[in-house]
């Protein structure tokens, strides 16, 4: 009993990065069912601050829709479950460099060669160079610097789960692609404006408000680049 408490405990703390690794040996990663976004037990509805709704003019005898891109229908994603291609395109680059340099002397001497007429060794010795006087030197060089280089760029189509008071959607896109044993999720949320969604029935990230853009993965490659679960914890408590 003690033996295989002591094995269960060793494959716990060092063993294959977790339990949901154990489930994928033999086999590569199980891709998830599609399914309705809005059911993900992590999905939560997005509320937000609207301005009064304001109802469209009516046009009498008119064939033009308000809004409409197209003299018959317009062809963009309007309404929940409709689709929306979403193109996320970031190219970041950013370069900080800091340097500081800063220095400091300072002395100072006093002597006393009489003190209310007295004279002597005593007066003498405490009045020297030595004992009044002070000397000082700093100094302080600091340098820092520091860059990032950024480049993703992805097309993934999304499904619109709410359509928002004032009229703006919400997108959210997930997509998943096994390639032998590693798996790559794609996941982009965010609120669109219509007028936002070009005539093709794409949307760039750059027009998505509270966009949330998350690219990983999981599998044999991601766990051999994952610290140990007993090493990320000794790396949390170590103080040194």
């Amino acid at each position: 009993m003690k033996k295989s408490f002591i094995i269960v405990s060793a494959l716990f703390l060092s063993g294959c990065n977790g339990f949901g690794s154990l489930t994928e040996i033999g086999h590569p990663p199980t891709l998830t069912r599609t399914q309705d976004p809005t059911r993900d037990t992590s999905y939560r509805p997005v509320t937000m601050p609207m301005p009064p709704l304001q109802p469209p003019p009516a046009e009498a005898a008119s064939l033009w829709r308000p809004g409409s891109r197209a003299f018959f229908k317009d062809q963009r994603a309007s309404q929940v479950g409709d689709l929306v291609t979403v193109i996320v395109d970031i190219t970041d680059n950013a370069t900080m460099v800091d340097n500081t340099s800063a220095s400091g002397s300072g002395s100072e001497a006093m002597g006393m060669p009489n003190i209310f007429g007295f004279h002597g060794k005593t007066i003498s010795r405490l009045t020297s160079s030595s004992a009044l006087s002070t000397s000082s030197d700093s100094s302080n060089t600091a340098a820092g610097r520091i860059g990032r280089s950024e480049t993703v760029t992805i097309r993934v189509a999304g499904t619109i789960t709410q359509v928002l008071p004032n009229g703006n959607f919400v997108l959210v896109a997930r997509q998943e692609v096994r390639v032998n044993s590693e798996l790559r999720e794609l996941l982009v949320t965010g609120v669109v404006r219509p007028q936002d969604i070009t005539a093709d029935n794409t949307v760039t990230h750059d027009r998505m408000a509270e966009a949330r853009i998350s690219y990983g993965g999981r599998g044999q490659l991601t766990i051999l680049q994952t610290p140990r679960y007993g090493q990320q914890l000794l790396n949390a408590i170590a103080p040194f």
